[in-house]
């Protein structure tokens, strides 16, 4: 088995066990409190992971500088093809 195998039955394992927990103590609560205090944090968690993700994407918007408009392009590529176009003819005059 390789190592990518071993780490993925390791997950899966993990997985399993925490979903059985989950469910156990949403159920079938050992101490009075704890369902509602574990739905509670799962929604706490899940409102703070989407929101993160938002303000990530927010903040990543506001300081990534905006790209060139497609004439400025245009015009570098057009100066480009200039450059070599002049190139080529000195080096046949060279020749």
């Amino acid at each position: 088995m390789s190592r990518d195998q071993a780490i993925g039955l390791m997950l899966l394992a993990a997985s399993i066990i925490v979903i059985l927990a989950y469910i156990w103590l949403i159920f079938f609560p050992p101490i009075h409190g704890v369902d509602i205090f574990i739905l509670k944090l799962t929604g706490a968690v899940a409102v703070a992971g989407i929101f993160a993700i938002l303000g990530w994407i927010g903040y990543t918007l506001a300081t990534t500088p905006p790209p060139k408009p497609i004439e400025e392009i245009e015009k570098e590529i057009e100066q480009e093809l200039e450059k070599i176009k002049e190139q080529e003819k000195t080096e046949e005059k060279q020749s």
